[in-house]
């Protein structure tokens, strides 16, 4: 199979890079790097591209099985207006250049990542994928960017929105944030601690992807987060019971709001998302609670 990743440097487009490889498929990953040193293999193809921007990169477009979009800027820093922007941009203007590139057919599946922030802050509503969106900055983007991939649909192109949790694994993503902070005695729970927390290891999402490519039923949004959400003070004290360090430095509401602006809410939000869609096609995850998916990536 020839896969496409858009994305292809981040933490996840390089593990999905590496596990589909292992698998016997083609990867073609886009990147904004000018080179890449992560991955030689005879399989593997980068190419250094602005997605944002149309351009040769879409060629490759041209003759694949199976499209990954995981383009888009980081949340996770202090927002300006410019950075907002880019936020949108990266991942609107991205989705848009990958579809408009698309051909027509049935048989290419294209699976365009998406938040659970599309959901916005609902406190203990349980959220399956066909909860209404939020109003906040995070959800007007998740619905303009969800609404780019699902053009695909009228050229004959099956397309999967994956609206993702926090993605926990080793060596990146959330847990290269929150380890170090226990480590030096200053982690726990963010504001009160009671905002649910979805998430997924990363090592049932690059499973997930590989379901979904295999499973033409599946389509429109699916909830990439562990079947078993968490409130935020359970996740530090799992966390930092397995580091063997106290998880009661709680960061005051007012503070991280304070330091971190409105990307500050963000982490005060509640999402208590489902994979019900996942569940419900036969999905098996090997990490379903958060004590398990913790010991795996401390030890």
């Amino acid at each position: 199979m020839k896969i496409f990743i858009t994305g292809g440097l981040g933490f996840i487009g390089t593990n999905l890079s590496h596990f589909f490889l292992s698998q016997g498929h083609h990867v073609t990953a886009v990147g904004r790097s000018a080179s890449q040193r992560l991955i030689m293999h005879d399989n593997y193809r980068y190419l250094s591209a602005d997605t944002t921007q149309p351009g040769p990169w879409q060629e490759d477009l041209k003759d694949i099985d199976a499209v990954v979009n995981l383009a888009g800027k980081s949340i996770f820093k202090r927002w300006s207006k410019k950075y907002k922007q880019q936020i949108y941009d990266s991942r609107v203007l991205s989705t848009r250049n990958v579809v408009s590139a698309l051909p027509a057919g049935n048989r290419i599946t294209l699976c365009s990542a998406s938040g659970a922030g599309y959901y916005g802050n609902r406190a203990d509503d349980n959220l399956n994928e066909d909860e209404a969106a939020g109003d906040d900055f995070l959800a007007r983007v998740s619905v303009d960017w969800e609404k780019e991939a699902l053009q695909a649909v009228a050229k004959g192109i099956r397309v999967v929105v994956m609206r993702f949790g926090v993605i926990l694994g080793k060596n990146g993503g959330a847990m290269s944030k929150m380890i170090p902070a226990f480590n030096a005695f200053i982690g726990g729970p963010i504001g009160n601690g009671r905002q649910w927390f979805p998430w997924m290891y990363l090592d049932d999402l690059m499973a997930a992807v590989a379901f979904i490519i295999e499973q033409p039923p599946i389509k429109g949004p699916v909830n990439f987060c562990a079947p078993n959400p968490v409130r935020n003070r359970d996740l530090a004290k799992t966390l930092g019971k397995a580091l063997n360090r106290p998880a009661f430095m709680p960061a005051p509401a007012f503070m991280v709001r304070l330091v971190l602006g409105e990307f500050g809410n963000v982490l005060l939000y509640s999402q208590r998302a489902t994979p019900d869609k996942l569940v419900r096609h036969g999905f098996q995850f090997k990490y379903p609670d958060i004590e398990k998916a913790i010991a795996a990536i401390v030890q």
